[in-house]
């Protein structure tokens, strides 16, 4: 093996993404029909030692590649015919993977283990077909606690848009390839699908549970979105600066509010507390006291005197 570049990883028979991580937010995945298991192993672990701290995903494993993924400590599914190597990463979201029948079992269970590599919490609902509406009716409660359906189905393809019309939750169609002879290896289930009247249906390829598993995962992660950290919240910003800023500032205690001085307090607490002080006027000025009032008067009333006249 010989590296191109940071992004791309050539092992010769395969030039492996390893850059679609920074780029989408999830690894590449490995599409294992039609390599051999020497092939699956060497991939599986390219991306591994790329993403050692999240799980990477090989599908559609034959028995030899199932068997041979096993010698790296991989985490096999059997029905989904798949393996993972990394922890799972901590799930955002809530996708219900919905199945028709059993025989639906080996998509949905590509599709709900593909929706946990790529973050989501997944609860599997199964076998509750248009065939026996109760057993759907009976678990109508739980559509409504996720934040996308899965709903897998082969035949006439007919419970999406039964689904679709008991929930708004968005809603992605898988169409199997179950069915007798009309059932044209799926299309007739894709073509019902397609055409549903109920509204908010998407729908994916012929079998393509992983391409479902991606869908579901984003919109659960989407309307989950990852709080901000408690030290970096939007309005913590800038307290925090200024007292960075000026950590001299945040020690020295606040002085008193003009409006209520220290020497002012005390007067209005007694003019409140003595309601009649506050209503007596203030006594007259020096100038005026009252008893030089009564001398001034005195001396204005004494006749005029003619200055040569002797002094009595």
């Amino acid at each position: 093996m010989h590296e191109n570049d940071d992004r791309t990883a050539d092992l010769g028979f395969a030039r492996v993404d390893v850059d679609r991580a920074g780029r989408t937010g999830d690894p590449e995945v490995v599409y294992g029909a039609g390599k051999t298991p020497e092939q699956v192993v060497a991939i599986l672990g390219t991306l591994h030692s790329r993403h050692p701290d999240r799980a990477v995903l090989a599908t559609r494993l034959s028995d030899e590649a199932m068997h041979a993924v096993a010698g790296l400590d991989a985490d096999l599914d059997r029905v989904a015919r798949a393996a993972t190597l990394g922890p799972l990463p901590a799930p955002r979201g809530r996708v219900a993977v919905i199945s028709a029948g059993t025989s639906d079992a080996p998509v949905a269970a590509e599709a709900a283990l593909t929706a946990r590599v790529h973050g989501a919490e997944v609860e599997e609902i199964r076998d509750v077909g248009v065939a026996g509406l109760h057993r759907l009716l009976a678990v109508r409660d739980r559509l409504e606690h996720a934040d996308c359906l899965v709903v897998v189905a082969g035949m006439e393809g007919a419970l999406p848009s039964v689904v679709g019309g008991l929930t708004g939750v968005p809603l992605v169609a898988v169409p199997t390839s179950v069915g007798y002879g009309a059932s044209f290896g799926g299309l007739a289930a894709l073509l019902g699908m397609l055409n549903s009247c109920a509204p908010g249906v998407s729908v994916v390829n012929i079998d393509n549970g992983y391409g479902a598993g991606v869908f579901a995962a984003r919109v659960a992660r989407s309307a989950r979105p990852k709080p901000p950290a408690p030290e970096e919240h939007p309005h913590d910003l800038g307290r925090a600066a200024s007292a960075a800023d000026d950590p001299a500032r945040s020690a020295r205690p606040k002085p008193p509010a003009p409006e209520e001085p220290p020497h002012d307090v005390g007067r209005a607490a007694s003019a409140t507390d003595d309601p009649a002080r506050s209503a007596r006027p203030r006594p007259p000025a020096p100038e005026e006291h009252p008893p030089d009032q009564p001398v001034v008067e005195e001396v204005a009333q004494q006749p005029s005197r003619d200055p040569r006249e002797p002094t009595p």
